[in-house]
């Protein structure tokens, strides 16, 4: 409609009556199709494998640190990432004994990744006074059974270090 009060973003060629900008890509199209077809028949496969590594860390971390809460629900989650709270460890100090451990993890959620302001998620799944002692981990398939065992280790260790040096009441 010509009387529109708007102005359109993007304009279109001469084949497209000047209304649809760009001609759609193809190529990328049955690209994205092929690659959701192949993630498709690994879902299966990714939550075997993953799964029961996540269970085995999470059990092995809330067996040996008496501080540690898992946040979430049990069941209803993704197979391959833990949320622990560790009450009265500051994540941060953590996640540097950790690294020095040559474990990777991050502080309250994905979605504030970059943020030094507790994660809103967090927050909800926990009071606002624990949304700075969330340690989030992930998992993925190349991880063994070796790798979570050594986390597990680590952890017992890093958590008794900073009981050791106070960090803890």
């Amino acid at each position: 409609n010509r009387k529109a009060p708007f102005s359109p973003l993007l304009h279109g060629g001469h084949q497209e009556k000047g209304r649809r900008g760009g001609t759609e890509n193809i190529a990328f199209i049955a690209a994205l199709g092929k690659a959701a077809e192949v993630a498709g028949h690994r879902v299966l496969e990714f939550d075997k494998t993953v799964r029961p590594l996540r269970d085995r860390l999470e059990n092995g971390i809330l067996q040996s640190v008496p501080q540690a809460e898992l946040n979430g629900d049990i069941s209803q989650r993704l197979p391959n990432t833990s949320n622990i709270t560790f009450r009265g460890v500051e994540a941060e100090a953590l996640l540097l004994l950790l690294d020095g451990e040559g474990i990777c993890a991050s502080s309250g959620s994905a979605c504030l990744a970059d943020s030094e302001e507790p994660s809103h998620v967090v927050q909800a799944m926990k009071p606002e006074t624990d949304a700075r002692e969330t340690v989030r981990c992930s998992l993925g398939m190349s991880n063994t059974v070796e790798d979570i065992e050594y986390s597990i280790a680590a952890v017992r260790r890093v958590t008794e270090l900073l009981i050791l040096k106070g960090d803890i009441q």
